[in-house]
């Protein structure tokens, strides 16, 4: 056994030989696998594996794509079976959701070239003659959908690895990971140790106790998951083809052919977790007791929809455990508060995700920095909030709903509240309706009646569409108070603040007490990891504002430049609170509640002080992301509830209130705001979203190599508002809300960011990403799945010139 590794997975499944198969194919030979029993020990050996490459995220859908294309090469490359079956998946849309769900995903298909269909009635019976589609109100295709062999995929994962120099060692558990003051590792087993650069956590089923060894507690939990597999069908019997797979999420069940029977899995509403307090260290290709009473609605969906199923015996039940995270999707990435340690935990679809993950993984080993931005995995959307209790909850949610539609802006009650503050009660008295941001509860919109909760059921504009559209109004007519207490904050301080700030951002930090900046942070291959505001509240101060669901994300940049001596670099999110007043009477209302003058001549767009608003000391800037006349007003935790309580009845007195967080966002889209994570991110230049002159090259920061290179080439796209057809959302009934794809003469041109409706200018937005397209050029969103006209906007449509900010 090697002592010495660049990298060492744990974990023989199929996930650990991926990302040990794609580091050898990015250069890395002297690799390691280590495996506590046998591969495919835990949850990979009894896998259903259905493969389908359709996602509602987009970077999804891609490495899925990547994923089912992989597997035919990789059987050429290495010899080994992958048991590939791919006779198709057929959709079917019982419920009007469903079917623009499975609209929008065949525009997908359209843009990336994927082929995915509607079909007839007709057609999907001659495809798979055993299903009744009675009640069916739409039918898609995926032509290369199906299934694999788990052992066959996992081993040939581990041939190919083997054959480009990595070594995997069996039956070799994993006793302890010590991390060194260089920040490389020991990894301890019974059969030696290795001193390794990286550790990989791909430890399935064990993923908690092996990130417990590293002090790293994952927000993961098992659950029993049971499929069956009927003995022969006649009618499958006497097919000289193999039916393609049948995908009536509606009916919460899968089902696909299995030799000449039939596999039916369920996610039932009375599941059963397992594990709870730690997985077994014995377990290995166990199976639970058959328990099908619990499936048995599901069973039933199943039988009516494919008569067959009740016809036939049961061959054999799979009752075997499962690995959760609180939203069914992987916890990826390097761990924020250790070095060089990654995770690849609690994967579900791993059949279909396992070659991409491995290639994105080894991706961000190798390069630092995955190709694709995929926020939608990184552990880091997850903080020391998401304890056992929360991670249950939603685990419960997620395994019980794995087949309900995850609707544009919906939010799940599970687990919540989690995180509180003082407001919370005097905002729900209020009528607030809570939507939950990294932990915190935040709110969504206020109600015209108290304790409503939130209802989001479709694609289409929700009951709260009026509401959010009177608080828009209000605000752009008066004034409204924005909750931006969830916002990160930070607090740099010492001689060697300005120097740090300098070489951690692109822009230059403001040399003067009082001024504010916005400056984007730089990824390793040079895109947009992050977009802040800094101010100099003092001579050796600066205070840092950037996105709230992103701090544990972003510590990944900061902790990569050590701070000077005498210098600090401290969070202060839960230590802050804020609230961003904004509207053309703003000025006006606080004026009345300080000493400090406002006017323009003496608190200037972009700056700041401290200053007292009824009482309460707040670090106040004049900066606001409505696009309107503004200020953030930032005070201790302490004091919220003060400011809040006199900000609603100083607002009372001129016709303002309380404004929630889908409010803004439709006023941050009329004004052409980007936002991160959806028009921000590592995958997109400064240049392509507008913030290259924030950029100062005459300065040495982060990254700036890599911004050298991606800014001396031409922008691959640009970033744009559209103006959609208001005739057409009307009839529509809906906005776009982000990962449209836009056509221009049948030809894929671009995709959807951001959408919302824009009340106070009376236009259905959107931002998006388009290539080959300019202003005044009519193109089509897929809105629902259908084509909408949409103009491209030469400018953003409310106060294009910036004034309102300025007055």
């Amino acid at each position: 056994m090697r002592t010495h590794a660049q990298a060492v997975v744990i974990g023989g499944g199929v996930i650990g030989c991926s990302i040990l198969y794609h580091l050898t194919k990015l250069g890395w030979s002297d690799v390691v696998l280590l495996e506590r029993d046998e591969l495919t020990s835990g949850s990979t050996w009894h896998a259903a594996a259905n493969i389908h490459g359709l996602h509602d995220n987009n970077n999804i859908t891609r490495i899925q794509n990547y994923t089912m294309d992989l597997y035919n090469a990789l059987e050429a490359e290495t010899g080994q079976s992958c048991g590939v079956f791919q006779p198709g998946s057929l959709y079917l849309a019982q419920t009007e959701a469903r079917e623009h769900q499975l609209r929008l995903q065949a525009a997908k298909a359209k843009y990336y070239d994927m082929p995915f269909r509607e079909v007839s009635r007709a057609e999907a019976e001659e495809l798979h003659p055993l299903v009744n589609y009675d009640g069916i109100r739409c039918i898609m295709f995926e032509e290369n959908g199906g299934n694999v062999d788990p052992s066959g995929v996992t081993n040939a994962y581990a041939a190919g690895a083997r054959q480009n120099g990595a070594e995997i060692i069996r039956f070799c558990p994993v006793t302890g990971t010590e991390q060194q003051a260089d920040g490389s590792w020991i990894v301890r087993t019974h059969k030696g140790d290795i001193a390794t650069r990286w550790i990989v956590n791909a430890a399935g089923l064990w993923g908690r106790e092996v990130a417990a060894l590293a002090g790293l507690k994952l927000p993961l939990q098992p659950t029993e998951h049971q499929y069956f597999v009927t003995e022969t069908i006649a009618e499958i019997e006497g097919l000289e083809r193999r039916l393609p797979s049948v995908a009536d999420r509606d009916g919460e069940y899968y089902l696909r052919q299995e030799g000449k029977g039939l596999l039916v899995g369920a996610y039932e509403k009375n599941l059963r977790f397992w594990a709870e307090d730690g997985t077994p260290q014995g377990f290995g290709h166990e199976l639970f007791a058959d328990d099908l009473e619990r499936i048995e609605d599901n069973m039933l969906r199943a039988i009516e929809r494919v008569p067959a199923v009740g016809t036939a015996g049961i061959k054999r039940v799979i009752n075997g455990p499962m690995i959760w995270s609180p939203d069914s999707n992987v916890l990826f990435g390097p761990a924020p508060e250790l070095s060089n340690y990654f995770c690849c935990n609690g994967i579900i679809p791993g059949f279909s995700q396992s070659g991409g993950m491995g290639l994105l993984a080894a991706d961000w080993i190798v390069t630092g920095e995955s190709r694709y931005d995929m926020f939608a995995w990184d552990l880091a959307r997850f903080g020391d909030w998401a304890d056992a209790a929360f991670t249950k909850a939603r685990v419960g949610d997620q395994y019980a709903n794995r087949f309900k539609i995850h609707f544009p802006n919906e939010e799940r009650s599970a687990g919540r509240p989690m995180r509180k503050r003082p407001a919370y009660d005097a905002q729900r008295s209020l009528g607030a309706v809570f939507g939950l941001n990294y932990g915190w509860e935040h709110p969504l919109y206020y109600s015209q009646e108290v304790g409503t909760e939130d209802v989001t059921e479709g694609f289409t504009r929700q009951g709260w569409w009026e509401q959010v559209g009177r608080e828009c109004r209000m605000l752009r007519e008066k004034a409204g108070i924005i909750d931006i207490s969830n916002f990160a904050k930070y607090r740099c301080a010492g001689a060697g603040a300005e120097m740090w700030l300098n070489t951690l951002f692109a822009n230059n930090m403001p040399k003067t007490v009082g001024r504010s900046c916005l400056t984007p942070l730089i990824g390793v291959r040079g895109g947009i990891a992050g977009d802040f505001t800094v101010t100099r509240s003092g001579e050796e101060e600066f205070w840092i504002i950037g996105s709230g669901m992103a701090e544990r994300y972003h510590q990944r940049f900061f902790k990569q430049l050590p701070l000077p001596e005498g210098t600090t670099f401290e969070s202060q999110t839960e230590a802050m609170c804020g609230f961003n007043i904004a509207g053309p009477r703003s000025r006006e209302m606080l004026q009345r509640m300080t000493n400090t003058s406002l006017a323009t001549a003496d608190f200037g767009f972009m700056r700041s002080a401290w200053v007292e608003i009824a009482g309460v000391h707040c670090l106040a800037l004049r900066v606001s992301f409505t696009g309107d006349l503004g200020w953030e007003l930032h005070c201790a935790v302490d004091d919220q509830m003060r400011l809040f309580s006199a900000l609603i009845a100083e607002g009372a007195t001129m016709g303002a209130g309380p404004v929630g967080s889908r409010a803004l966002m439709s006023l941050r889209i009329e004004k052409g705001y980007g936002s991160w994570s959806r028009e921000y991110s590592p995958e997109y230049w400064p240049q392509e979203v507008g913030l290259e002159r924030l950029c100062k090259m005459e300065k040495d920061f982060l990254n700036k190599s890599a911004l050298a290179g991606t800014m001396a080439k031409p922008a691959r796209e640009h970033l744009v508002m559209l103006a959609l057809d208001g005739a057409q959302t009307e009839a529509s009934n809906a906005d776009a809300t982000g990962g449209e794809p836009i056509f221009k003469a049948g030809s894929g041109v671009g995709r959807v960011t951001s959408g919302a409706y824009g009340y106070s200018v009376g236009k259905s937005l959107a931002l998006a990403f388009v290539r080959d397209v300019g202003a005044g050029d009519v193109v089509d969103v897929m809105l629902l799945g259908r084509p909408h006209r949409a103009v491209v906007l030469d400018a953003p449509p409310f106060d294009p010139e910036g004034r309102r900010l300025r007055v």
